[in-house]
């Protein structure tokens, strides 16, 4: 018995052997697909990320929103090394050391991605609007903030996945707070 398939005429061990084979290689191809997916998906998680990652790059978004118009005043920089201390429950020279370590990363960045992902792949919604929390109040020690620092805080917000509602919240809150500590 002949089969025909095109042109070619097949006899029937013939044509199982040929369908086996490519059975076998698809079965292959497949396997190699799956495998090929896996490693993405082992290297898409997040590595082993130290606190001190965490606490510099940080540090270094909080650098980036509080000298944005400028050098950083005496008032941001005390408030900068308050914040910073009470977060990550850090001594005094500990935290100058992260000051100066974060300001180098800062003189050396481009954008502010490198540190939002570093963050994104560690902390939670909590977390991240922890840190644009952070970001609010060393602003708001000056009382005002500039259209510059208050865009640098959006983008950072929306680089953390925090949406521009938890954003204006956070705003708000830390605004109260400071008018509460400084009435008029």
């Amino acid at each position: 018995m002949l089969f025909h398939f095109g042109s070619d005429w097949l006899e029937p061990p013939l044509y199982r052997r040929k369908a086996g084979v490519k059975r076998n290689e698809a079965v292959s191809m497949f396997g190699l697909l799956k495998d090929l997916i896996s490693s993405f998906v082992k290297n898409a998680r997040p590595q082993k990320f130290e606190d001190t990652d965490c606490r510099l790059a940080t540090a270094t978004l909080l650098i980036r929103v509080a000298t944005v118009n400028s050098e950083m005043s005496e008032t941001r920089r005390q408030k900068l090394h308050a914040v910073l201390k009470s977060r990550f429950g850090l001594d005094d020279l500990t935290t100058v050391q992260l000051i100066h370590d974060a300001a180098a990363a800062d003189r050396n960045a481009v954008d502010l991605y490198h540190f939002t992902r570093q963050l994104c792949d560690v902390l939670d919604n909590e977390g991240r609007q922890r840190t644009v929390k952070m970001m609010w109040q060393v602003i708001y020690v000056d009382e005002r903030v500039s259209e510059f620092e208050s865009n640098i805080i959006w983008r950072t917000s929306d680089l953390l996945g925090v949406s521009s509602r938890q954003r204006i919240e956070l705003r708000q809150r830390v605004a109260v707070e400071r008018a509460s500590l400084n009435p008029v």
